[in-house]
């Protein structure tokens, strides 16, 4: 088995309990442990601190829906090209929109990618944050507000692109590895069983 970074990771069973049972609910649902746990629970300070932001970020009721976000991570990660985080919010963004091509487009390309105008504009803030974040004028939030989009909103790219940007640099530097569960997650239609 090739190891998932370049750090030796800590056993699921050796995890202080709160991470412990945060990481079997995700495996109970997910039907596996996503790498990203085990590599950050090296430091478990540092796990609880990221999930924490993870989840006042993602798990926020706001004007943006749970695909929408995913759609930033995956664009944004591609231009920062850190595999895991394309692989692994590819797959979620896959699930949420039900639209097996959308990741693959965005992780490459995301001007060329099938969307609609408001996503469109939320996606070229959130390269613009990502790529040029010094550059941004009001007319980049006027841009967004054009489309429905209010301050919140803006605040909420604006610091999912900040998250993933570490997130990121992390995982690329660590050479973290994707699951290999997350290739085929929303590819196809799941079998009713």
């Amino acid at each position: 088995m090739n190891p998932i970074c370049r750090y030796p990771v800590p056993t699921v069973a050796e995890l202080p309990d709160d991470l412990r049972q945060r990481i079997l609910e995700v495996q109970e649902k997910a039907g596996f442990v996503p790498n990203v746990f085990l590599a950050l629970a090296r430091r478990p300070a540092e796990l609880r601190a990221f999930l924490a932001y993870h989840d006042a970020l993602l798990l926020r009721e706001g004007g943006l829906t749970k695909a929408e976000k995913e759609m930033v991570i995956v664009a944004t990660s591609g231009a920062n090209r850190c595999l895991y985080c394309v692989v692994a919010h590819g797959a979620i963004l896959r699930v949420y929109a039900k639209a097996p091509r959308l990741a693959d487009q965005l992780a490459t390309n995301p001007l060329k990618a099938e969307v609609n105008p408001r996503q469109a504009a939320l996606l070229a803030f959130a390269m613009k944050v990502c790529l040029d974040a010094q550059g941004l004028t009001e007319s980049d939030y006027a841009a967004l507000k054009a489309h429905g989009l209010d301050d919140e909103d803006a605040w909420d790219l604006i610091s999912i692109v900040g998250l993933f940007g570490m997130s990121n640099r992390i995982a690329n530097s660590i050479s973290l590895m994707p699951n290999d569960e997350f290739y085929l997650m929303g590819r196809q239609p799941r079998s009713k069983t």
